[in-house]
């Protein structure tokens, strides 16, 4: 699966400056205002591409822009 940033819109980048390349869940459920429960569908259904490690899970910035350039397609 390919995990390269899609700039369709320079303006989704720029909402998400002020994180880290690299989050969690918990700042993926800050970024899409999204619950616990979701987050981890999306992960889990590899909607949004992670890594596990350990117990947790590392999702790179990319991969959330990706996502929701793929739902703007969708729409």
């Amino acid at each position: 699966m390919s995990n390269n940033l899609i700039l369709k819109d320079k303006s989704t980048v720029a909402i998400f400056a002020d994180y880290p390349d690299i989050v969690g869940i918990e700042q993926l459920m800050s970024m899409l205002h999204i619950g616990k429960v979701l987050a981890y569908k999306l992960i889990r259904s590899k909607h949004i591409y992670s890594k596990k490690i350990g117990r947790e899970y590392k999702i790179q910035k990319s991969a959330v822009i990706n996502y929701l350039n793929d739902m703007e397609v969708l729409n």
